[in-house]
């Protein structure tokens, strides 16, 4: 994607990408990045710990970057580690700031003060969010259909157990965007497609959607790529194609209110916290 596409806002902790983009669709990456500021160091954890997923999502964002440009969509991206603050939860989660992600401990995030933790909300926390609301709130003050989703990897195991999905679709009780796309993909051959698997709003992954989306009556969805799938571009290119030809396929609203917001596809189910 050309640099001409960086739009309006880009700082250590955000990035938009055309910002007046003109899909109706708005793409967030709330795990774009594994990058930690100088003033963190490493947090304790090796350069092999950093490239994992408990640092960022990988590829996600080269997804959601390859699916904007198809779309015409605006992307807004987290450009720091979760391991730093995850940006995809409520600030009072108590995995806001992991000092153990999955099964490794996190040196550098155990026993924070109340300023460190403040720090680290107006680092990277608050401008994310504020850049979503700024987008949002621009867009629907212009009379813009807007309809939110957010891109996800997870991975092909976790402690032990196989994730045998491809792409995982998460959803709350509105299923307008949620049921139609996972429709499509479950057209597709060879595709295994996850219902609120492996994640559901109950593991608390719903943050961002919620805030910025449900608030406000908007379409949604989140979206959870295994990353075995997206390693390198052709798999991103391919799932990005995929992805973007289904949304672009989606007219507007009306035509797929029936879905409602008690849609056609499970409710999330409960769940107890999984990495």
């Amino acid at each position: 994607m050309g640099q001409g596409r960086l739009a309006e806002q880009a700082s250590e902790s955000v990035v938009i990408i055309d910002r007046g983009g003109r899909s109706c669709y708005v793409l967030i990456c709330d795990h774009a990045s594994n990058a930690l500021p100088a003033t963190f160091g490493s947090l304790g954890l090796s350069d092999e710990d950093l490239e994992r997923h408990i640092a960022w999502d990988l590829g996600a964002a080269a997804v959601a970057r390859y699916m904007a440009e198809v779309l015409g969509a605006t992307l807004i991206e987290s450009r720091i580690s979760r391991l730093v603050i995850d940006c995809n939860r409520p600030l009072d989660a108590p995995d806001l700031i992991p000092a153990l992600s999955e099964t490794t401990i996190i040196p550098g995030n155990r026993d924070l003060t109340e300023a460190e933790r403040a720090r680290r909300v107006a680092l990277a926390y608050d401008p994310f969010h504020a850049a979503i609301e700024d987008v949002v709130s621009e867009r629907l003050a212009a009379g813009r259909e807007t309809r939110l989703v957010s891109i996800h990897s997870f991975t092909p195991v976790y402690k032990g157990v196989a994730r045998p999905w491809n792409i995982g679709i998460i959803h709350d009780d509105d299923c307008r965007l949620a049921a139609p796309l996972i429709g499509a993909l479950q057209s597709l051959e060879g595709i295994t497609v996850g219902m609120n698997e492996p994640y559901s709003p109950a593991d608390r992954v719903y943050f961002t959607l919620e805030r910025h989306a449900r608030s406000r009556g908007l379409p949604c969805a989140m979206i959870e790529i295994r990353n075995d799938e997206i390693p390198a571009e052709a798999g991103q290119r391919k799932w990005a194609g995929l992805l973007a030809g289904i949304f672009a396929d989606f007219g507007p609203g009306a035509e797929w209110e029936s879905y409602g917001t008690k849609g056609n596809t499970p409710p999330a189910k409960p769940a107890t916290m999984r990495g």
